[in-house]
């Protein structure tokens, strides 16, 4: 590769096309200042077209009971106390104002006959808060964003990877990244970046992202500046993601299908639900749920493909059509089977990060000045299990929020040093990539999914969480021996290996998160340490030495507010009395 490159200069850049990176630059525009996005994926195909269920907004048009008081102790106990109270606090309050905006902007979502938006139950929520436009919220969310954004002329550049931030004495002056198709390579000057590239799901061996997507990349790209990771030993992963074939694997099995009265049953034959919960058997929380179906497949009672029948074959088949049509037609047309005749297989597949970049929650900026991080990205909200519906609110949110804080930022800003020397090692470090060598980066990406899924999984305890940093030593040293060309095929080998750096380093931080949780909350399980403890109401963060290790360090949990310290020790758990399903 020539150590050739373009040139922008922008007020703001901001990495990522979903609905958190929209409407950062969205606030950007609309204050006055010039800001560019970049974007791996088509601006039209980003991750935040997949979320289906809907936002929270505590308008309480249904429930007239509800309070954005009431969201913030859903939030809080659903995020089994980590989760950060101011963060939760803010998006508690100002969601409402975010989805009026967005159907100022042109979003339809449903709405009840005195016009209002109509809110249905999602999981854990004490009252109907969610609102939605049918099964398909995230796509109609990222539609009016980019309508808007279009609107006002923001330049929405795609196929670019971005590899590294440019920071001098612990300021951020932009970024530089390839053309995924022709590897040109272009230096981005900005004031402020902001990070909005989703999770790190994608690199267990099941995930509901697609194929690559949500490798860490943005995790990578925030502790090489020198920003921290908080909360990365939580990840959710969903109980129900659909087996093969292999290029939908881990797509998600809607819970609807539950809700619909389907059965979870072993290769025995027996609904082992009532063993893990009696009383809500298949309508239990997401994260038991998710255990119990880990549990059965690692005991040997599996189905034919390695995972646990869902079996729905009892109801009516126009009824199945009528409420569940996607899903009916996904098996049909990808595994040729009717779920009214025959038992879908399925098992747990990762499917959120909780954790992510170390924000402060007013503005979501980081320890280096001039990076803000949003979204997915993002950790401090979610705790140790995130509240259905809230992934929505989060973006729109922070994303404002973020917006506004970068701009300011770059308005206030008197000097900018860019120092060329920094800008010309960026560009060498994409080059020394390129080598022959013997190990290939999708082998190794591969190999780093079923590290995670086997040792780093559903449930953990010591012995495999240390098997996984092994493991991943040696997927590094691997690393050093990487063929990376340009070829017919263009740029895949240099993506697949950044991919895989970023995988890599974020696997190694949630594994070193886990193994510094020494209990079971949430989204993280231990067997070796199977109750929650006081100890660890703490936050553990994770940063990059100067010598490119990981360190892990604590952090005590911020106090509640008292007056919302009252509503949460009012606020009860659920049950299945009213028939919703549990998350």
């Amino acid at each position: 590769m020539e150590n050739k490159f373009t040139t922008t200069i922008n007020n703001v850049l901001v990495i990522g096309s979903g609905g958190a990176g929209l409407r950062s630059a969205i606030e950007v525009k609309l204050r006055g200042l010039s800001v560019q996005v970049l974007s791996k994926r088509s601006k039209i195909d980003a991750h935040t077209a997949l979320a289906a269920g809907g936002i929270n907004a505590a308008f309480g048009n249904v429930d007239q009971e509800d309070s954005w008081q009431q969201h913030f102790a859903d939030t809080f106990l659903e995020g089994y106390g980590l989760g950060d109270p101011r963060s939760i606090e803010i998006m508690a309050q100002e969601s409402m104002d975010l989805v009026n905006e967005l159907e100022d902007w042109g979003a339809d979502f449903a709405k009840l006959n005195n016009g209002n938006f109509d809110q249905r139950f999602f999981g854990a929520h004490t009252y109907r808060r969610t609102c939605f436009s049918g099964d398909y919220t995230g796509r109609t969310i990222l539609n009016t964003l980019l309508n808007k954004a279009n609107s006002l002329n923001i330049p929405i550049v795609d196929s670019q990877y971005v590899t590294e931030l440019l920071v001098s004495d612990g300021t951020c002056f932009g970024a530089i990244s390839f053309n995924m198709n022709s590897a040109e390579k272009s230096i981005h000057l900005a004031d402020a970046v902001v990070i909005a590239t989703g999770g790190h799901t994608g690199i267990w061996k099941r995930s509901s992202s697609r194929k690559k997507e949500n490798t860490g990349d943005g995790l990578y790209l925030a502790l090489k500046a020198g920003c921290k990771l908080v909360d990365m030993e939580m990840v959710q992963f969903h109980p129900t993601g659909i087996l093969k074939p292999d290029e939908i694997a881990g797509t998600l099995v809607t819970e609807a299908v539950r809700g619909e009265g389907g059965k979870l049953l072993n290769s025995n034959n027996e609904r082992f639900m009532i063993n893990y919960d009696k009383e809500r058997m298949e309508l239990s929380t997401r994260d038991r749920v998710t255990i119990a179906n880990y549990l059965e497949i690692k005991a040997g009672r599996n189905s034919p493909n390695g995972g646990v029948f869902l079996d729905i074959t009892h109801r009516n088949k126009e009824d199945i059509i009528k409420r569940i049509p996607r899903i009916y037609r996904l098996f049909l047309n990808e595994q040729f089977i009717d779920i009214s005749e025959t038992p879908m297989e399925v098992a747990p597949t990762s499917h959120y990060s909780m954790g992510g970049i170390d924000v402060e929650p007013t503005t979501h900026s980081t320890c280096i000045n001039g990076i803000y991080a949003v979204g997915e990205v993002a950790g401090g909200l979610h705790g140790a299990n995130r509240l259905g519906g809230n992934s929505l609110a989060e973006i729109l949110v922070f994303g404002k929020r973020a917006g506004k804080a970068a701009s300011l930022y770059s308005q206030n800003k008197e000097y900018v040093s860019r120092p060329n020397h920094i800008i010309q090692e960026a560009t060498k470090n994409i080059d020394k990539l390129m080598k022959s060598g013997k190990y290939y980066s999708s082998v190794l990406q591969h190999e780093l999914g079923e590290i995670m899924w086997e040792y780093c999984g559903v449930v953990r305890e010591d012995n495999s969480l240390q098997v996984a940093l092994e493991k991943i030593e040696e997927l590094k040293e691997k690393a050093k021996y990487l063929d990376v060309r340009l070829d017919g095929e263009g740029c895949s080998d240099l993506i697949s290996t950044y991919d895989l750096l970023a995988s890599m380093m974020s696997a190694e931080a949630t594994v070193l998160g886990a193994l510094s949780r020494k209990e079971s909350r949430g989204a993280h399980q231990r067997t070796d340490f199977p109750t929650s403890k006081n100890s660890e109401n703490v936050n553990y963060k994770i940063l990059l030495t100067d010598d490119y290790k990981l360190i892990v360090q604590s952090k005590k949990l911020r106090k509640l507010k008292d007056s919302l310290q009252v509503i949460v020790n009012k606020t009860k758990p659920l049950s299945t009395s009213s028939g919703m399903l549990l998350e």
